[in-house]
C-alpha cells in the first residue's frame, strides 16, 4: 500500500511531509506535490505532517479523490524528489480547504 498526495496539495504545496519521509518517496511540482507510490513504504509518518490534511492511505482515500492515486504515480516518474521542507507559497493559506482545485494543477 501507498499513501498518496490529494487535491488540497495543489496550491498549497506544504513541505512539512518531506522531512518525515524515511525514503524520499515525495517529489514536487511548481504547485503540488505526489508521493511515489513504488517508493513509498507506507510508514504514515507524512500523514499526520501535513498541515492540509491532503494526505491518505491509499484505502482509505476520500470520495472523489480516487484519480489522485494515478496522478501521483505518473508525475512522480517525471518530477524531481524533495527531501528538505520549503517555505508554502504566499498564498497557500487562502487555497488551503477549497474544492475543485485540480483545475489548477501544474504539470
Amino acid at each position: 500500500m501507498t499513501f498518496v498526495v490529494t487535491e488540497n496539495c495543489i496550491k498549497c504545496k506544504y513541505t512539512d511531509c518531506v522531512e518525515v519521509c524515511p525514503v524520499d518517496c515525495f517529489h514536487e511540482g511548481p504547485n503540488f506535490l505526489v508521493i511515489d507510490p513504488d517508493e513509498c513504504i507506507d510508514c504514515t509518518l507524512c500523514e499526520p505532517e501535513c498541515p492540509a490534511e491532503a494526505i491518505f492511505p491509499e484505502d482509505d482515500l476520500p470520495e472523489g479523490q480516487e484519480q489522485f492515486l494515478q496522478i501521483n504515480a505518473e508525475l512522480a516518474k517525471v518530477w524531481p524528489v524533495i527531501t528538505e521542507k520549503k517555505d508554502p507559497p504566499p498564498d497557500a493559506d487562502e487555497w488551503n480547504g477549497k474544492p475543485g482545485k485540480l483545475q489548477y494543477l501544474e504539470r
